[in-house]
């Protein structure tokens, strides 16, 4: 059979599909959306003409952002995901004899990306505390001639935050468009937008899959320059992405300050479980700017105790630079509080 060279060396994005009573490996939202919120979104998609196909220009949804982000509608693409458009943007500026830089570790599919766009992978590997060094991403840049630079802010599955010294940094050197990917921001509260103005190489990605719950619709957007969009509007096919989530994603970002209380919450949880994880012997737990929580550990014990206890979390203890580590999302507080009654008793067989 005739295959694409080097696709059957790609090893496909995928995770545990076991339904787990609790399910903390996804970093998605842990309830639905909020009743309110849920009902005008229903509304809104029964009004549809299903018959139709959405706006090709997404307009409707891209000038709420211009206008919240104080930025022209040309300066917003919307995708099918963020992961569409990190996607596009390897195609758009990549291509055989090209590289584009990363750090490792970081989102898988960067790498991915990467490779499917017939790019040379440079990934820069954080130090032993997952902290970024801004020489070394333009050093890696600039021996490799580098046509793109992806950071990941907070960074997945770390946890940690790249200062925004840093990624300035990165930005102000780099001979190439930097893509700062915020999917986890609204856990943050810190954002590299006050730089576009600045800076017209940067490019940012959004998504509404974490903090605002839309994950099964898959809608995300990018910021940044218009010539930088124009070029990656190239890469992107027409009516990429569906009515029905538009509708969605529209009445989610007109509400969007009904999530407030929800994500305030997974904050204070996040919190109460990096407190209380690190009172547990024998685990190490990272700092977190995100919905998630990354600790360390026996993994190949903990992990199969909290699946066998009904818990799905994310485990990351055979991949390079996370030996041992595993991912949690933030659950609801009956859920946390689960878990942590669940990792105590390992901890507790275990020294028995």
């Amino acid at each position: 059979m005739l295959i694409r060279p080097g696709l059957d060396q790609l090893k496909p994005y995928s995770v545990d599909e076991t339904e787990f009573p609790i399910r903390l490996d996804a970093n998605e939202r842990a309830t639905n959306l909020p009743a309110a919120v849920l009902k005008d979104v229903i509304a809104r998609i029964s009004e549809l003409p299903f018959n139709r196909y959405p706006d090709i220009g997404i307009v409707g949804l891209r000038d709420k952002i211009a206008k919240a982000m104080n930025l022209s509608r040309e300066s917003v693409v919307i995708g099918n995901g963020s992961s569409e458009l990190l996607a596009a943007l390897c195609y758009a500026f990549g291509g055989a004899g090209r590289s584009i830089v990363f750090p490792t570790p970081s989102f898988s599919m960067y790498g991915i990306y990467t490779k499917l766009a017939d790019s040379q992978a440079v990934p820069v590997q954080l130090k032993a505390d997952y902290s970024l060094s801004a020489e070394e991403v333009l050093a890696a840049a600039a021996a490799s001639s580098a046509s793109l630079i992806l950071l990941c802010n907070p960074n997945n599955p770390t946890g940690n935050a790249i200062p925004m010294e840093t990624i300035e940094a990165i930005v102000a050197g780099a001979d190439c468009p930097v893509v700062v990917d915020e999917a986890y921001y609204e856990f943050h509260g810190h954002s590299a937008i006050g730089l576009l103005s600045k800076y017209s190489n940067l490019i940012i990605t959004r998504t509404f899959s974490k903090a605002y719950g839309l994950a099964s619709a898959r809608v995300g957007y990018l910021l940044a320059d218009p010539q930088l969009t124009t070029i990656l509007g190239k890469a992107l096919m027409p009516y990429h992405v569906n009515a029905l989530s538009l509708a969605a994603a529209e009445v989610v970002y007109d509400r969007r300050k009904a999530f407030e209380p929800d994500i305030d919450l997974a904050i204070r949880e996040r919190q109460r479980l990096i407190d209380s994880l690190s009172l547990i012997e024998g685990l190490e737990v990272y700092p977190s700017q995100a919905n998630f929580v990354l600790i360390k550990a026996d993994s190949n014990g903990l992990a199969p105790w909290l699946a066998a206890n009904g818990i799905g979390i994310r485990d990351f203890g055979s991949a390079p630079g996370l030996e041992g580590c595993m991912r949690i999302t933030i659950g609801t507080v009956e859920e946390n509080n689960t878990l942590l009654q669940a990792v105590a008793a390992y901890i507790q067989q275990v020294k028995a």
